[in-house]
């Protein structure tokens, strides 16, 4: 059975257009709040952690949400802007039924979206997604007055996750003697990241910490590195560090200003993790450079690729019964200390790692050189099939013809845009780019 609402995260879109209207969140909370009614059973009430990112549109949404599971007599609490992460830990620790989280993750102000937690901390396995996308559709009652349920707000939310951040990090090491930029591109970590680094030692500078419900993710953050670039080199700084609107995402900036993706930080943390121990291997998308599993091979960790989406990453790490895996955006997964992708506990491994080998990111990376991509999104109407393309079917195969052995060609659509990604890898960075040109130009004909 295909869904009808929930994408690869949750469900998202434009603010005022559905599925992101105020009645149909409202409704959403009613169907996962009866969905959890009937979990629970007679052993009690459900309670509902709902976080939200820093969008304008995430009160309205809120006060949907919140709406929604009262009437179907299901007790909220609320925490305020969080990272997603954040989110998922409060739920598992507070051992309540399930987390929400109001964020659109990387996009523009303008999107929104409603994604869950688990009472584990995990993301809501498929079967229960789709009983509450019938539930959905199903006439919206509402329990009598004596069982409705309750909201309040939840002390302290950001002390808690931030100590939980910091037991992630080793006892033994401490960041004193690093400076470091953190860029929390205007989002839900602007309160809590800066205070985590601060409070293991680093003499921290802030950028993308000023939210107004408009700039998230605008020219800062994961997404817009550069800044975060310009800013280690103009602070001599050591490090930067950039997360994106809800902090799932790392990505991460040498003394030099030289940006490191997810694919370069997966490497660092798995190569960590051999020093003091086995790692069985690690997981990789689609996406993931041709390098890091031929890099991998090389150390003798297996490596599996999964679907694009952390989503996918995860199932595949769980199959298998590895703890680590990412993908080159910035989604890093280590469970072995956290459920979930979380961009500050990813950052605190990459950390360690440095302080315990005493090298720099470029020379924990200096064994791993990218092969080069290039990758282009183009807009698309919604529903689009490049398969059924002829143009770009062709253009493609031709492509593969030429590469041969040398590289790799892979065309997808976003789970979360209206968006086909063409992404050609080549040893050659020119060639990559003008292939990925030729394929991306063919999407109109």
């Amino acid at each position: 059975m295909g869904r009808k609402y929930f994408g690869t995260d949750g469900i998202r879109g434009l603010v005022g257009k559905a599925p992101i209207t105020p009645d149909f969140v409202m409704r959403l909370g009613y169907a996962a709040g009866k969905t959890l009614a009937r979990s629970v059973g007679s052993n009690g009430r459900p309670t509902v952690l709902i976080g939200k990112d820093t969008r304008i549109s995430g009160y309205m949404l809120e006060a949907a949400l919140e709406a929604g599971f009262a009437a179907a007599g299901v007790d909220v609490m609320l925490a305020g802007p969080m990272p997603t992460p954040a989110i998922a830990y409060l739920t598992r620790a507070l051992r309540l039924s399930a987390g929400v989280v109001i964020s659109a993750s990387h996009n523009p102000f303008q999107d929104n979206g409603i994604k869950f937690f688990s009472e584990h901390g995990t993301k809501l396995p498929d079967e229960v997604e789709l009983e509450i996308e019938t539930a959905i559709d199903q006439p919206m009652e509402c329990v009598p007055s004596e069982r409705l349920g309750r909201a309040k707000r939840l002390d302290d939310a950001q002390g808690r996750y931030i100590e939980f951040c910091k037991s992630t990090f080793p006892n033994e090491l401490d960041l004193r003697g690093l400076k470091i930029v953190v860029d929390c591109a205007h989002g839900a970590a602007y309160h809590i990241a800066p205070h985590v680094l601060h409070e293991l030692g680093a003499e921290v500078i802030s950028i993308g910490n000023k939210p107004d419900g408009f700039n998230i993710n605008a020219g800062f953050g994961a997404t817009a590195p550069q800044a975060l670039s310009e800013a280690v080199v103009a602070n001599q700084a050591d490090l930067g560090i950039a997360l994106d609107g809800d902090a799932d995402r790392l990505i991460m900036v040498d003394a030099t200003g030289r940006i490191y993706n997810g694919d370069e930080l997966l490497y660092v943390m798995v190569r960590d993790r051999m020093s003091v121990g086995e790692v069985k291997g690690a997981v990789g998308t689609l996406m993931t450079n041709m390098a890091l599993e031929v890099a991998f091979k090389e150390m003798g960790v297996g490596f599996a690729r999964a679907k694009v989406g952390d989503r996918y990453v995860l199932e595949v790490m769980k199959e298998r019964g590895w703890l680590y895996g990412g993908e080159g955006s910035g989604h890093l997964l280590c469970l072995d200390k956290h459920t979930t992708g979380d961009g500050i506990v990813s950052a605190l491994q990459v950390l360690s790692a440095l302080k315990r080998s005493g090298k720099s990111l470029a020379g924990c990376c200096g064994e791993l050189t990218l092969f080069p991509q290039t990758l282009i999104n183009k807009r698309v109407e919604a529903g689009f099939d490049w398969t059924k393309n002829a143009a770009m079917v062709a253009e493609k195969e031709q492509v593969e013809r030429e590469l041969g052995d040398n590289g790799r060609v892979l065309i997808r659509a976003s789970g979360t845009e209206p968006l086909i990604r063409v992404m050609v890898e080549a040893r050659d960075a020119s060639m990559a780019e003008s292939m990925a040109r030729r394929i991306a130009d063919k999407v109109a004909a």
